[in-house]
């Protein structure tokens, strides 16, 4: 019987060392693939990213009304900087724009996968396996930017990549001192004014809403202004509006369920030269 029980005891013991070691085995090799992701998302960036603009510019209201498409040739404000997204496209087609966030580590490709929503959650841009994934929107907002609301994840890293340093906007100083997210495409630079900053629950957004009804826009957009969170950062002066273009960036909060999120409304669309 004592015999038995020491048999089971190894047995129990094997059976944690194994599970301790894989635990560890899986931990460096998701930390070597963080940072290999990391790194090579800096390479991209240093390639490909558009000229860096100040997070504290001064912004011009545009001269003529959204969208750009409309508005004569001889009379639209043309930009210098631009993303080389034509080029990065064509190592994989799903790249379609590149957001850029001053003074944080948002300055990533961005990407859509045509047939799996939550492809990019766990494989990079250039669709290899990777924990950090990429910067992604699903197949229910339009490339070109014109739905009422177009949401983007990221993951909230350790390491500070990808949307992590979204957090910043906790703190009100850094939320009331930059304004602004930056979204190129290849031929036009999209402005948005951060309107708020807030914790959410886990809904996902675009299937718990139909945004194409006035009525459910119109309760989203006072929500911006009015977010059900006691760590809200607002910016309460911003016109919003029936004809507001709104960006949302989804990440994880950095303790329990939920979202954190940051969302701004269009205020400049700019062509790029």
């Amino acid at each position: 019987m004592k015999r038995k029980r020491n048999v089971v005891l190894i047995a129990i013991i094997v059976v944690f060392g194994l599970i301790c070691l894989g635990a560890c085995v899986f931990l460096i090799y998701k930390t070597v693939s963080e940072k290999q992701t990391q790194d090579m998302y800096e390479s991209i960036a240093a390639s490909y990213a558009p000229e860096p603009v100040s997070g504290t510019e001064d912004y011009t209201e545009p001269s003529y009304s959204l969208p750009v498409e409309t508005v004569p040739e001889t009379t639209k404000k043309k930009v210098e900087s631009k993303a080389n997204i034509v080029q990065l496209s064509s190592d994989n087609p799903d790249i379609y724009a590149w957001i850029y966030i001053p003074d944080t580590n948002v300055n990533y490709p961005v990407v859509q996968s045509p047939t799996e929503d939550n492809f990019y959650l766990d494989h990079d841009i250039y669709k290899n396996y990777s924990f950090p994934g990429a910067i992604y929107t699903q197949s229910c907002n339009k490339k070109d930017w014109t739905d009422r609301v177009t949401l983007l994840y990221g993951h909230n890293m350790r390491n500070g990549s990808m949307f992590a340093t979204l957090h910043y906007f906790e703190d009100k100083d850094f939320f009331d001192s930059h304004p602004y997210i930056y979204i190129y495409t290849d031929n036009r630079r999209l402005t948005y004014e951060i309107v708020t900053a807030f914790d959410y629950d886990s809904r996902h957004i675009m299937n718990s809403y139909d945004f194409t009804k006035d009525d459910v826009f119109q309760k989203w957009l006072d929500q911006a202004k009015n977010p059900r969170s006691v760590s809200a950062n607002v910016r309460s002066s911003t016109p919003l509006s029936l004809d507001s273009k709104m960006i949302v960036l989804s990440t994880c909060l950095n303790g329990g369920d939920g979202r954190y999120l940051v969302q701004g409304v269009l205020i400049n669309d700019e062509p790029t030269i």
